[in-house]
């Protein structure tokens, strides 16, 4: 038994009893949520544990990975702040959002400011362009939507995660 199968068996088990045994493959997406909880991203260690799991290669379960914007393979900030900026966004002032809450921070789309907190990233489509400017939030408290967003409701929520880490 690989190691995410040990701590989390029960659970891992579970979630297979929902699969048709020759279609476990379709439990990727449960498992790669399983992984990622514990450290914010899944390691290429535990592709290759979640991928003898499903009986599928690490390559199939990096697809999935690479693919969806739940999913990270490698540690960023504790805060994801992830802005849909596509199009219907963007008519909708996504991308001078994404701007400044970037200039802001003092990052980049992508990257993470200096205290490790919060990572800035442009996303597809998260289902509310008519809410636009809006972003999620991942973090180990789950997902949270903010819609119809300036850069300065943005900052503000930033600046009450940092006093809480302050505290």
């Amino acid at each position: 038994m690989n190691p995410l199968q040990e701590r989390y068996s029960e659970e891992i088990a579970q979630v297979l009893s929902k699969y048709p045994a020759d279609q476990k493959r379709s439990a990727v997406m449960p498992l790669l949520y399983i992984a990622q909880r514990e450290h914010g991203y899944v390691s290429r260690e535990q592709f290759a544990q979640i991928a003898e799991i499903l009986e599928i290669s690490a390559t199939d379960v990096a697809e999935i990975l690479g693919f969806y914007t739940l999913y990270h393979d490698k540690p960023e900030g504790k805060y994801r702040l992830q802005v849909c900026n596509d199009l219907p966004c963007a008519l909708r002032g996504a991308d001078q959002f994404l701007e400044g809450v970037c200039d802001h921070l003092g990052v980049k789309p992508g990257g993470t400011t200096q205290d490790g907190l919060v990572t800035v990233e442009a996303v597809m489509c998260l289902a509310a362009c008519h809410r636009a400017p809006m972003f999620q939030v991942q973090s180990s408290e789950g997902i949270a939507y903010h819609e119809d967003q300036t850069v300065e409701s943005a900052a503000r929520l930033v600046d009450n995660w940092r006093a809480r880490e302050g505290e």
